[in-house]
């Protein structure tokens, strides 16, 4: 072991300023000694972490420091890195107390280190997958289910719920496909009908109901993983495969059972009928991806859609109903027909639920919205119910029954905090060196639209500039590319000529791509514009911004680049908001121009969330390239905040890396003439201008657009 270089007197001097030992009275000096007898190595490791916990919540950092040292000599680095991770998530999401035990209940969390170890080294975090697995789900037939977070791997037959890590495997991907299965096997539950028997009555008439819904639970395992099989070959291969490598198989006896729900027919039913063989035999021990069954749960979702979808859609048909009547010719004995006989007859051969209406006999294609809810009801009865199918009369319905209530994203700061419909992103701590996990709370809001002149003011004000922009947008449009050394083309390549003649002087092949040719590319770009809508654009700079998007939508529309227009703000981590003007797939309308005209200055400057947000949007559009332009009057900032200063710049850096890495090019339009103190370091060189006057971003505006998507 080296001998360590530090005093313990210049270690006394750290944990003094680092602890505010003057303030807190914590005793240092024993702690000090202590180190200095260790190695620089584990020294300057134990001292980087007081100071990262410490940036969190001095007690904490001063009770990590204190266990510290003989802890290392145990578990090593990268666990102690754990165990301080897991302190400060817990003080994240649940305050002091509970982080100050996670501190000291340090030896259970030694006792389980091997488990622990697998998770920091192979495992798959929730946060981590659950976008890709929701997208996953998504593709898949049936209702539209979402991925949460939960203790235990189960559905409510609405959300798929996973643990917050997977770590059975000894690598991440083989893990990452374990999560996949885990997420396929509860869609099967939902898309093949496992609960459309009472399970909790099936299971009642045992001994031990408990271990009767256990054995059934494996019953059902057997005749879904059999679908998959036949619905997702490949996806059914890793679930064997991972099967195999942790030592799975099919318990001796139960093989007649497999053959059985293996046939296509198999149902839930089924099922219920072999339960009574295999509650004799012993317990099935669950396969890898295999969850629990909550009946509980599915039946409390199911009584909260019920109604909801049978007024939805009974609702709809009485609308086909209308718009058919309104459209077919009269016939004479039309009163002394009952107009209006809804069918419905779903084809769920080979997984394919085909939908087929028919009204007064006649086939009628389903509208997007009806074919769901028929598709979710299908999935509850395993037919559509005769009344479902019965047109709505005028006002039959609460109208709470046929819209979702979104909660009011202006209610948080009204009596009980609340985080209901919100969204959760981390932020980047600087001085912890992690992740704060589910830090900011997100909602998108609406700008309220103001139906002014603002518009028609804006192109009055600037016509001769409109007329340049259009003509240059359209230039943009009708680029040409020029390809060098092709084969044929209009002129001669100088450069690929003199390599060629080179090439046949010394006896080598001469090549025959001597040419130069145009090519007209065909743009394939989406842009989200982010707009600062903090407190310090009130007045003349709002309106410069107002007037700088009217512009440029009114040129975007001439090029045909995809583009989305949001605006953000907020007070605080608990009150982060990002404001919608204009959605990717929304057209320039006059709704659009009224929410430009409605962009108002409201809070501060917290811009990380926004970032990571708008990434996430521009990565599910179909584009070759994505752009993400931040049109800011200043530095990240928020409200009494450790976001001012460096943190902010750390976390806003942080996860502008996170969308280059993702594919998406950021690029900064900034007024803030002390911008070249932290733009560099946050967006990197040629990645952002300043302007000295935001009045002159509309007529820059052509040249910035085609600096950043070319």
């Amino acid at each position: 072991m080296t001998a360590n270089t530090r005093s313990a007197d210049a270690i006394y001097a750290l944990l003094e300023e680092w602890l505010e030992a003057d303030l807190t009275f914590h005793k240092v000096a024993d702690l000090s000694v202590e180190l200095a007898g260790l190695s620089d190595e584990d020294c300057d490791f134990i001292l980087s972490w007081v100071k990262r916990i410490a940036s969190t919540h001095l007690e904490l950092g001063w009770q990590f420091g204190k266990r510290a040292p003989k802890l290392l000599a145990r578990m090593g680095m990268r666990q102690v890195e754990a165990w301080a991770v897991y302190a400060c998530d817990a003080y994240d999401q649940l305050g002091l107390r509970v982080a100050l035990q996670a501190i000291e209940q340090v030896e259970s969390f030694a006792a389980n280190l091997a488990n622990k170890q697998l998770e920091l080294t192979a495992g798959v975090m929730f946060d981590e997958v659950a976008g890709v697995l929701g997208n996953f789900v998504r593709g898949l037939s049936g209702r539209k289910l979402s991925i949460a977070q939960a203790e235990s791997i189960h559905t409510n037959t609405e959300k798929l719920y996973l643990p917050a890590v997977i770590a059975r495997l000894p690598s991440a991907e083989d893990n990452f496909k374990l999560a996949k299965a885990i997420v396929a096997l509860l869609w099967a539950q939902t898309r093949f009908g496992t609960y459309r028997a009472d399970l909790i009555a099936s299971c009642a008439g045992f001994p031990q109901p408990d271990r009767a819904m256990h054995q059934l639970n494996a019953l059902e395992t057997l005749r879904l993983t059999a679908c998959i099989a036949r619905e997702l070959p490949g996806l059914h291969r890793d679930m064997e495969r991972l099967k195999t490598a942790l030592g799975e198989g099919l318990p001796a006896g139960w093989e007649g059972f497999a053959q059985r729900l293996a046939e296509p027919e198999a149902s839930i039913e089924d099922s219920v009928k072999l339960l009574g063989d295999a509650y004799h035999l012993p317990d099935f021990q669950p396969w890898c991806y295999q969850g629990e069954l909550r009946p509980d749960a599915v039946a409390i979702a199911f009584a909260a859609r019920q109604e909801k979808e049978k007024a939805r859609l009974r609702v709809k048909l009485a609308e086909l109903l209308e718009e058919h009547e309104r459209h077919k010719p009269r016939s004479p004995d039309a009163a002394e027909r009952n107009p209006g006989a809804f069918e419905a007859e779903i084809n769920d051969d080979e997984g394919r639920m085909d939908m087929e209406l028919t009204l007064d006999g006649m086939p009628l294609a389903p509208p997007d919205d009806v074919r769901q809810l028929m598709a979710s009801v299908f999935l509850d009865f395993g037919e559509i119910p005769p009344e479902y199918l019965v047109p709505a009369g005028d006002g039959e319905y609460d109208a709470s029954l046929l819209h979702d209530v979104q909660a009011d994203p202006d209610a948080v700061w009204q009596g009980t905090y609340h985080e209901e419909g919100a969204l959760f992103y981390p932020e980047w701590d600087m001085g912890r060196q992690h992740y704060r996990k589910n830090w900011c709370v997100m909602r998108e809001k609406d700008v309220p639209p103001v139906f002014d002149n603002f518009h028609r003011e804006t192109l009055e004000k600037h016509a001769g500039l409109v007329k340049h922009l259009r003509h240059a947008f359209e230039a943009m449009r009708d680029e040409n590319r020029l390809l060098k050394r092709q084969a044929y083309g209009d002129e001669v390549d100088i450069d690929a000529l003199v390599e060629a003649l080179a090439d046949a002087k010394d006896g080598s092949e001469m090549s025959d791509r001597l040419f130069v040719r145009q090519h007209r590319a065909e743009r394939n770009i989406a842009v989200a514009f982010m707009v600062d809508m903090s407190g310090s654009t009130k007045g003349w700079i709002n309106e410069a911004e107002r007037e700088a998007l009217v512009l440029l939508c009114e040129a975007l529309q001439r090029l045909g680049d995809r583009y989305a227009i949001y605006g953000f703000s907020g007070t605080t981590r608990k009150r982060c908001e990002l404001y919608r003007i204009k959605e990717f797939d929304e057209p320039y309308n006059d709704v659009v121009k009224a929410r430009i005209s409605g962009i108002r200055a409201q809070e501060y400057t917290r811009m990380g969330f926004a970032i990571r947000h708008l990434t996430g949007l521009l990565n599910k559009v179909e584009a070759r390239t994505r752009v993400l332009v931040t049109l800011s009057d200043g530095r990240p900032d928020d409200y009494f905040d450790v976001y001012r200063g460096q943190y902010g710049i750390e976390d806003t850096r942080m996860a502008l890396l996170e969308a280059r890495r993702s594919g998406v090019h950021p690029f900064c339009i900034t007024i803030d003439r002390e911008a070249r103190d932290y733009l560099p370091h946050m967006y990197g060189a040629a990645r952002y201008i300043i302007l000295d006057d935001v009045r002159q971003l509309p007529f820059k505006v052509s040249d910035i657009y085609r600096r950043i998507t070319s």
